[in-house]
């Protein structure tokens, strides 16, 4: 069997031959009258009049039978692979004998052809195209996986992701998918009154979540920048002091954190604030949402996710923040001391980084594997406070957060809350955050003194709300990366 490297120089050949005989091997542009989606879907008609057909795709499959040669071309056109696929038949007394060992000599499976003729359906019942004519119209140099052992390894089909989505229907399914996740999305939100805006993705003071940022520097201004780590959360807040009542963003963040089955560094997130409303709307509506998305993309509310059979249909649970923790992990959230959390984390050999390791750090870790128990869908509720800077207080407990967190399949799925709008209880949790970042948690927030300013201007009742492509990787069961089209991938 020859290998990709002389594979390659013998294709690099075949390229050159033609160039010498004159015949553009790249040309821009192609005659092609019909996508093979419409030809197959108006074969009678056009297979009846006789009317010349031009078709352009990519030979995926080569079958030399005597004097004729049949090949399969597709070129992307329909929902799925068969309808962008067609038969096409050249036959040697057709096209002449000198163009029929042209082809033979020159073109290879994965090469892009224009093929000009008539349709016929075979004895066999193919509706295939009867070439009279053919042209190149890109030569590929690289063989197709099935010439070299295929794609096996999945750090092997993400680093080459177009031939992947090219030789597995499902991925390119899935592309389409979440376009529609993201449009439905949109739909909604606009039908619901929301605008949508663009805010600023380079940040002199990234805000808006717990989270490690990027960091850049601006050559213009001569001044390090931070790629943003919300879908400009505490500029959607403006707008809300601005006097705008519903607003959305959807658009990529950045994270400079770990990366697992849920977590990447660069992905799409959608975030909405709504003036004049709170958490339990926010609720709501967030269901709502939910159930159009999702019935709009997959067609059903029902799932099997990760060993966990969920109804989205059925009444979404609510669920209190320490009462989970305590039933799933025995610590108790109002009485542990940090020393007691971290013994309890090493009992039930949770990980965590030891690192500005705090309360904070510590809930979180004892949150995340106390909610892998609960299916959803539910709401998590009444947050600590010190876990949400930007969350208004519970009006009866001041300990607690006006805050939810959709929960899917034991993982968090969405997160909102009633914004806090208290310009000076804002400053006041900006200053706790900094001190933190002082000793040394990086994922603690930066104090934004134009923040808490416009906050003195005034900002109405919000409630803000944002859920990541997360969502849809879990709905896809699948892990995040797997639903990215081209995920970041150290170079080999």
């Amino acid at each position: 069997m020859a290998t990709l490297k002389e594979i390659r120089k013998t294709r690099i050949e075949k390229l050159k031959k033609l160039q010498a005989w004159g015949i553009p091997v790249y040309p821009s542009q192609t005659k092609r009258t019909h996508s093979v989606q419409e030809v197959l879907k108006n074969f009678n008609k056009l297979s009846r009049t006789k009317k010349e057909v031009i078709l352009a795709g990519r030979i995926m499959a080569l079958r030399e039978h005597g004097g004729a040669t049949f090949i399969d071309i597709y070129d992307g056109s329909g929902e799925n692979f068969s309808e962008g696929k067609i038969q096409v038949i050249l036959k040697k007394d057709v096209i002449g004998p000198r163009a029929y060992q042209l082809f033979l000599d020159v073109f290879d499976i994965g090469d892009f052809i224009e093929t000009k003729g008539t349709l016929f359906v075979t004895q066999r019942g193919e509706k295939t195209l009867q070439a009279e004519d053919y042209r190149m119209l890109a030569k590929s140099l690289l063989p197709l996986p099935e010439k070299w052992h295929g794609l096996q390894d999945i750090e092997e089909r993400l680093r080459k992701r177009y031939l992947d989505i090219l030789f597995n229907p499902e991925v390119k399914e899935m592309i389409k998918k979440k376009a529609v996740f993201w449009n439905s999305m949109r739909e909604f939100l606009l039908k619901n009154g929301f605008v949508e805006v663009e805010t600023p993705i380079l940040e002199v003071t990234p805000g808006g979540a717990d989270a490690r940022p990027f960091i850049t520097h601006h050559n213009a201004l001569n001044l390090d920048v931070y790629l943003r780590i919300s879908m400009g959360e505490l500029w959607q807040k403006r707008l809300m002091v601005a006097g705008f009542e519903k607003t959305f963003e959807i658009g990529r963040q950045f994270r400079n954190e770990g990366m697992d089955a849920e977590h990447l560094q660069d992905y799409t997130q959608m975030e909405f604030y709504w003036a004049y409303a709170d958490y339990k709307q926010g609720m709501d509506f967030v269901e709502k949402m939910y159930k159009y998305v999702i019935e709009k993309t997959f067609g059903t509310l029902k799932f099997k996710i990760r060993g966990f059979d969920i109804d989205l249909s059925k009444k979404w649970e609510k669920y209190d923040f320490s009462a989970v923790i305590s039933k799933y992990t025995g610590v108790n959230l109002q009485e542990d001391s940090l020393n007691d959390i971290r013994k309890k984390l090493e009992k039930l050999k949770i990980e965590y980084d030891e690192k500005g390791f705090n309360r904070i750090r510590a809930i979180d870790s004892l949150i995340k594997y106390a909610r892998k128990k609960i299916a959803g869908p539910a709401f998590l509720i009444n947050h600590p406070i010190e876990i949400s800077p930007l969350a208004k207080r519970h009006e009866k407990n001041a300990r607690v957060a006006q805050r939810f967190q959709v929960i899917l399949a034991g993982s968090e799925n969405g997160n909102g809350y009633s914004e806090l709008n208290d310009p000076l209880d804002q400053a006041i949790r900006f200053q706790e955050q900094q001190k933190l970042r002082e000793r040394g948690d990086e994922e603690a927030q930066r104090y934004d003194k134009e923040f808490v300013e416009a906050l003195e201007y005034g900002m109405p009742p919000t409630c803000g709300f944002g859920v990541s492509e997360r969502l849809f990787a879990f709905l896809m069961d699948k892990p995040v990366r797997e639903c990215q089209i081209f995920p970041l991938l150290k170079p080999k």
